[in-house]
């Protein structure tokens, strides 16, 4: 099923400017010379590579100088943005349910030895056959999913991980703050589908689960393909002397004999994987350990039961050999429409990539070199808030594609070519931001005299946060093979 966006031009236009005026009360200080810096971003048909750049724009009445002044000395409320993004239409999937995406990316500053609470980011494919660890600013971001032939997606929030930090407990804090919000919006009632949270193999579901267990969610993440889980307990005889057993066999992903027999076996023909083949197994959770992350839990660790996805393809769109895919659901008993609902939501994740690559590459997030990780968030925020305008702007703009370029549908349309025909869309909304007052560039420092107050230099930090000991040791490689995980 294809979700239409908003084909009302008038109430899309109100929310649009009432989305606007919003964004300029989020802006405390420094408010006009902030917006205007977003209607640069917005009223541009170039790619975003410099800040001045920016005031070079019909829609920045301002000098250069402004643009960094407001970067460095701006302030944004941001739980009153956040709240303000929550209020927008949310994308819904194909059953009218919400599905958040959540993932990490970086902003890499190998150079910027003068900027702090930088973390090695892992990078991939920089290298052949390696993954190199880069200094940068790591950024979790939760957006909602839409259904169609597209990649759009909803931005909600976005936080940046701080040296020390847990990454699986800020992700559930991110996650339980965006949801209460979208309830508080009205979202989401009593009696609707949960909420589906769909996350890459560098989340611990199980453990995400068990911290959201209150909330109307549900998790699907990815497995490694070399994990191994436990089935549920057997049943305990009369008699039997003993403590109980909390685990049952073994579920090893790498050893199709430990499978059995699936629950749940569903063959459906897609348009581009070609044969899709789903196995799901039910009611299996991992092995916890007071170990890494649950070290310091008191008590007796939690059995955490869930649905095991198996996903085959015929092909990839890009030709490569297709290998199999593990799901884990939080949904122990996993109905069969409800297993080929999942997987075709976990697949939708991948929107997020392309709206991490928007960002960068068209929107400009990572080219300003900025100093304070202040100042980066401000700006996050900031692109945040102009790709929103850009997804409400869905259905006013017209489509301005270049000769080469194949038509395409209203409701098609790419940000990009949607940020194309904003500058027309922009003289009729408005802005909220006031006239410039005539000023005075300040004298400088006197040619000649060299900096005395030079930047403090900062290191490095080497990850977020481990439980293990020595974990900012670095050890060398062993060439044994990786033994068997047993959670």
């Amino acid at each position: 099923m294809i979700s239409v966006p908003d084909v009302d031009p008038a109430g899309a236009f109100g929310r649009l400017a009432g989305f606007r005026a919003e964004l300029h009360r989020c802006l405390t200080a420094r408010s006009d010379a902030l917006f205007e810096l977003v209607d640069a971003v917005l009223c541009g048909d170039t790619p975003v590579r410099s800040l001045a750049e920016l005031s070079l724009s019909g829609a920045h009445r301002r000098g250069h100088g402004s643009v960094y002044a407001g970067l460095n000395r701006g302030r944004i409320d941001i739980d009153r943005l956040r709240s303000a993004l929550a209020v927008v239409p949310v994308p819904r999937a194909a059953d009218g349910r919400i599905v958040l995406a959540v993932d990490v990316t970086c902003w890499l500053r190998p150079e910027a030895h003068t900027s702090s609470s930088r973390v090695l980011c892992h990078t991939y494919g920089r290298a052949k056959d390696a993954h190199i660890g880069v200094p940068g600013w790591p950024y979790s971001v939760v957006v909602a999913l839409e259904t169609g032939r597209h990649s759009w997606t909803a931005p909600l929030d976005a936080r940046r991980l701080q040296p020390g930090d847990d990454a699986a407990t800020v992700t559930a804090d991110q996650l339980r703050d965006v949801v209460q919000r979208l309830i508080d919006a009205g979202h989401w009632q009593p009696g609707q589908a949960d909420i589906w949270i769909v996350a890459d193999a560098g989340y611990d579901g199980p453990r995400l689960a068990l911290l959201l267990q209150d909330l109307p969610v549900e998790v699907v993440v990815r497995m490694r393909s070399d994990r191994v889980l436990r089935r549920a307990a057997p049943f305990r005889e009369p008699g039997t002397m003993g403590r109980p057993k909390r685990h049952g066999g073994e579920f090893l992903f790498s050893d199709s004999a430990s499978w059995g027999t699936p629950d749940t076996s569903i063959t459906t023909d897609t348009r581009l994987y070609g044969a899709a083949t789903v196995l799901a197994w039910q009611r299996l959770h991992p092995r916890l350990t007071h170990r890494t992350a649950w070290i310091g839990h008191t008590g007796t660790l939690p059995v955490i039961e869930g649905t095991v996805i198996l996903l085959r393809v015929e092909r990839l769109p890009s030709g490569a050999t297709a290998k199999p895919v593990w799901l884990w659901s939080s949904i122990p008993d996993a109905d069969p429409v409800t297993v080929d609902l999942l997987w075709q939501a976990f697949l939708r994740r991948f929107d997020i990539e392309h709206t991490f690559r928007m960002l960068k590459q068209t929107l400009g997030w990572t080219s300003p070199k900025l100093r304070d990780p202040a100042a980066a968030d401000r700006w996050t925020w900031l692109l945040l808030a102009a790709y929103t305008q850009l997804r409400l702007a869905r259905t006013l703009v017209a489509d301005l594609r270049r000769p080469w370029e194949r038509p395409a549908l209203p409701h098609r349309l790419t940000p990009a070519r949607i940020r194309r025909g904003f500058r027309h869309l922009h003289a009729q909304t408005g802005t909220p931001a006031s006239a410039p007052k005539p000023s005075r560039p300040g004298p400088g420092r006197p040619p000649g005299r060299r900096n005395n107050r030079p930047a403090t230099r900062h290191d490095v930090h080497i990850a977020t946060r481990s439980d293990r000991p020595n974990s900012t040791t670095r050890h060398k490689p062993s060439a044994a093979p990786r033994p068997r995980r047993i959670g």
